[in-house]
């Protein structure tokens, strides 16, 4: 049976029993999972995909351009979408559609297909992140604390898990349809075992008077205070998984066979980060936790920047991990949790604005890059990190 969470004041009215919560976390967790598992396996292929095609890096760019419109295109929809039908139905939805997305990408024939494919693609991602991220804010509610960052956790893994399989199914010569096609099936296969136990929203009449009807409503100043701030912390993150290879290739001069230090000690320590993160808030608090991370971000990068050695440039890249390991899973929690808003609404502004940061970040480096030179441009991620402590100290709405 789904768990309800019924209420008219944000709260559960009768707690399920522990083991059903327990189910629900691991329900929700897969979810996000999955979704990461999906994403992860089409940036796996995309070299393979790029060289079959015969594309450019003008034309690779001008493809990846497809993503942020599609997330631009459905992000006045799906918050009206999510509160209109439930996070429980459009997640299901979502993340079915989103698997279709990922194998449509395997056989796309052409650019102009391609094009297309990852119009579509990010456009199901986009229902699928705004609903499970709802999900996130209603199973916080039933736990009484912050258990978001776990969440984000699995989508950490599954980048790892993704890549991993890519990998293996790259030196085994296997087409990239194929391989799609085993990554949907898995994931469909998830949706029927955990749809059942994903929670019920949360849409107290007091709160829903006050927000106005409209699907295309304006964020507040706070939502949109929160959004800017994830979209600094999605820019760093882009950055580091689009060049931090890169980085090491060509600055810091890695040996042979170790670019990708840089990246794994990033995407280790922000998995990590995103484990221990529910425990760090509830220790520190969820204020003075973001500002530290803003600061890790700008330490760490900085020092990157200055001392490009290959060991001193893999502890920064650590300490860049750590910073955004935590800030979205916060921000999520807090625009989650705004009395004179529904989540859902709510969490698509931010969200929409966040991953913008993720998708637009990258090429705003390569054109930075191109312009000056990459050094330069991870100074200026360093910028991020020091605006969004500035930013996490003056948002009284983060506490």
């Amino acid at each position: 049976m789904a768990a309800k969470v019924l209420s008219s004041d944000n709260t559960p009215s009768e707690l399920p029993l522990t083991e059903t919560k327990k189910r629900v976390r691991v329900a929700i967790s897969l979810f996000y999972f999955f979704q990461g598992f999906c994403f992860a396996s089409w940036a796996s292929r995309i070299p393979f995909i790029k060289s079959t095609l015969h594309l450019t890096d003008a034309d690779m760019g001008s493809m990846l351009l497809a993503l942020p419109l599609g997330q631009l295109v459905t992000m006045p929809i799906s918050g009206f979408m999510v509160k209109k039908y439930g996070s429980k139905k459009i997640a299901v939805l979502g993340a079915i559609l989103y698997a279709i997305g990922l194998t449509n990408l395997g056989w796309a024939p052409n650019k102009y297909i391609l094009a297309v494919a990852l119009f579509f693609f990010w456009s199901f991602g986009n229902f699928a992140n705004i609903a499970v991220n709802t999900q996130g804010v209603n199973a916080e509610r039933m736990y009484h604390r912050s258990i978001m960052a776990s969440f984000h956790g699995a989508w950490s893994l599954a980048g790892f898990t993704g890549a991993l399989v890519g990998l293996i199914m790259s030196n085994l010569h296997i087409h990239p349809f194929p391989h799609f096609c085993i990554i949907a099936v898995s994931s469909f296969i998830s949706v029927f075992v955990n749809y059942k136990y994903l929670v019920d929203d949360i849409a107290p009449k007091q709160t829903e008077e006050n927000v106005k009807k409209s699907r295309f409503q304006l964020p507040s100043g706070v939502i949109l205070q929160l959004g800017i701030i994830g979209f600094f912390a999605m820019a760093c993150e882009g950055a580091m998984f689009d060049w931090s290879g890169i980085y090491f290739k060509e600055i810091v001069k890695a040996p042979e066979g170790l670019e990708t230090v840089g990246y794994a000690c990033f995407m280790i320590t922000m998995a990590t980060g995103r484990f221990i993160g529910d425990k760090l808030i509830t220790s520190l608090g969820r204020k003075k936790l973001m500002q530290i991370c803003g600061v890790l971000i700008m330490v760490g990068l900085l020092l990157a920047v200055a001392l490009p050695n290959f060991y001193i440039a893999a502890l920064g890249f650590i300490l860049v991990g750590f910073g955004v390991s935590t800030n979205i899973p916060n921000v999520y929690s807090v625009a989650g949790t705004q009395k004179n808003i529904s989540p859902s609404v709510a969490l698509t502004a931010v969200s929409s604005i966040s991953f913008l940061g993720f998708l637009m970040g990258p090429p705003l480096i390569g054109y930075t890059s191109a312009l000056v030179n990459l050094r330069f441009s991870y100074t200026l991620i360093a910028i991020f990190g020091l605006v969004i402590t500035i930013m996490v100290t003056k948002l009284k709405a983060i506490k």
